[in-house]
Formats: structure tokens, sequence, C-alpha cells
């Protein structure tokens, strides 16, 4: 599993830590889950052993028959803080990636029938796949990029990320309140509609416009 993740324009790599995501985020997402949208962010965890690289594979469980992609733009945090003002948020921002928050729907769905965590549908092994960073430098306006996800050269999500209801500065400032963000730690910000199901054998190209790509099988 993936220890590190690397910012390709200075090559430096940083230890991932721990993986924050934002649920129904875009609000035709929440509508396609028959889900209210949020006034708070929704959030939930991955741990670190979800990640792999862009060129890797998504290995589906044997428990599931489901299994969804979800194009996401990811923020690295590249220095510590507790109680972030809004205003400060960017400070913290050290990077951007392409990233797939893979989920298996049916466990997911069981577990919110039952009132559950969702830890074992968003967190198994292989379900985070990342691109490698662009520092935020090289992203002047995060705020206003197209986002995509083909699955055997067949789009099936496209969007821009000025439809993300909670800002990068809302996410942080809110996240910042109840964890302290720490180098290294990624945040998921939510993906838009059009999420679908993958199988074995299929090949899934993610894209957001001046960050970058990723490319990932499934088995």
């Amino acid at each position: 599993m993936m220890k590190s993740v690397e910012i390709r324009d200075t090559k430096q790599k940083v230890v991932a830590g721990k993986i924050l995501c934002l649920g129904r985020n875009y609000p035709e997402h929440a509508k396609e889950m028959k889900a209210e949208t949020p006034t708070t962010p929704v959030v939930f965890l991955k741990p670190s052993t979800a990640l792999v690289a862009d060129g890797s594979k998504v290995v589906i469980p044997p428990f599931s028959r489901d299994v969804h992609h979800e194009v996401e733009m990811v923020i690295l945090i590249g220095k510590e803080g507790k109680n972030i003002a809004r205003e400060a948020a960017f400070d913290y921002v050290a990077g951007y990636a392409v990233g797939l928050d893979m989920t298996l729907r049916d466990v997911q769905a069981e577990a919110k029938k039952k009132g559950l965590p969702w830890s074992v549908a968003k967190g198994f092994d292989t379900s985070a796949p990342i691109s490698p960073f662009i520092g935020k430098d090289g992203v002047p306006d995060p705020h206003n990029l197209a986002i995509s996800l083909k699955v055997n050269g067949k789009l099936r999500q496209q969007s821009n990320t000025r439809n993300m209801i909670f800002r990068i500065e809302d996410i942080i400032a809110y996240l910042s309140t109840v964890f302290t963000l720490e180098i290294g730690d990624l945040v998921f910000t939510g993906t838009p509609e059009g999420v679908g199901p993958v199988v074995a054998g299929d090949v899934l190209e993610a894209e957001i416009e001046s960050v970058g790509t990723l490319t990932i099988g499934v088995e």
C-alpha cells in the first residue's frame, strides 16, 4: 500500500496521514442519492491503507456485488492546524490531486438501513486511488475546474468544482474544529452526480482541469 504521496512539480514525498472525506458535497449528487442537501459537512474517514497510486487496481472485496466510482478533488494538508479561520485556510493547503472514493454501495445501503457506520463500505483496501499532487500555486482557482470520469472510455461523471456546496475554506475551517489537521492529511472534497457501478476488467480515467489525471483498473 502507499505510504506517501508525491507533489509532482517538486518531487517532494509526504507521508500520508488520515483521510477525511466529504459526503454529498455536490447538490446533484445528493439528489441522485435521494438524500437531503447538507447544511453542515458530512464527514467520514478512510484508513491510509485505502490509498493506491495512479496505474494501480481497485480490488473488489468478495462480499460486495455493487461497487461504485466517485471522482473527487483531493486536498493535501501542508501545515498542522486546529480551529483554522476561513480566511487562513489556504495557508494549510500544500496541493491538489485527482482521487476516487470507491464505494461498496450495497454494503453502504445495508449499513444505512441499520443505522450503522459506513467504514467497511468506504474504507476497504484500494478504495482511495489517488494521482500525484500538484502544488497549490499551480492551481490559481480550485473552485472553477472541470472534473470528469470515464469508464472504458464512456463519460460517466462531468461537472465543475464551482458546484461544491462547501468551498475549500469552509471544509478546512470545519474539519479543524473536530480534528487537528496534520501534515500529510488528505481531504476528499466530494463527488458530483453520475456515480455508478464498475466491474472487474473496467478501466477508470478521472481528470480534473489543471490538476491532472488518474487511471485505475478494476479486478
